[in-house]
């Protein structure tokens, strides 16, 4: 009989003891998922601070470029400025003894003409070099071919000695500045 009770098992407790052993593992298996959730939960914090902070950075850096750009736009159009006032600075320094040389000429006393000629030579002389310096260049037309780029014909001419589109006469001397035609040559053109 001792026998008989050791090898009985009521069904009813091994069926409860599994039923049991079940819930605990279902329970450890959700705690486990639990925790898990909770780990996902706080590295999707932590990942969304790091995204903040990596934005508010950007933005930051965004605006100080912005306020560069600001400051630079500012700065070039200081300079642009002060370009456009002050462009012709040069020029009208090597000018200024051209004015000189007049001035001296109209204050002279005397009848001698000669003298007067040859002092207004060496004046147009003189400003002639500093619009040389300055970049001012004579647009040669005598004896040239017909250019409308750089002449403006006036009056046509019938001449047998000179080609078909060749200037005769230059009326009004034409300039460039740096290759930029500032003033075109007012021209005769030979026709026939």
């Amino acid at each position: 009989m001792s026998e008989d009770k050791n090898k009985q098992i009521p069904i009813e407790d091994g069926a409860d003891e599994a039923e049991e052993v079940k819930a605990e593992e279902a329970e450890e298996k959700a705690e486990g998922e639990a925790a898990g959730e909770a780990e996902k939960e706080d590295e999707a914090k932590k990942a969304e601070e790091e995204a903040k902070k990596a934005e508010e950075a950007e933005s930051e850096r965004y605006m100080r470029l912005m306020a560069e750009f600001q400051n630079f736009k500012r700065r070039v159009a200081r300079e642009k400025s002060d370009i456009h006032a002050y462009a012709n600075e040069k020029i009208v320094g090597e000018l200024l003894p051209v004015l000189d040389n007049f001035e001296r000429a109209l204050d002279t006393e005397g009848g001698d003409l000669e003298a007067y000629a040859k002092g207004m030579q060496l004046i147009f002389e003189q400003l002639k070099k500093a619009l040389e310096n300055a970049g001012l260049e004579e647009i040669k037309a005598m004896d040239e071919t017909f250019d409308p780029n750089v002449h403006n014909a006036v009056m046509t001419e019938n001449l047998e000695d000179k080609e078909d589109g060749t200037v005769t006469k230059v009326l009004q001397k034409g300039y460039k500045l740096k290759d930029k035609v500032i003033r075109p040559s007012m021209v005769a053109v030979n026709k026939k």
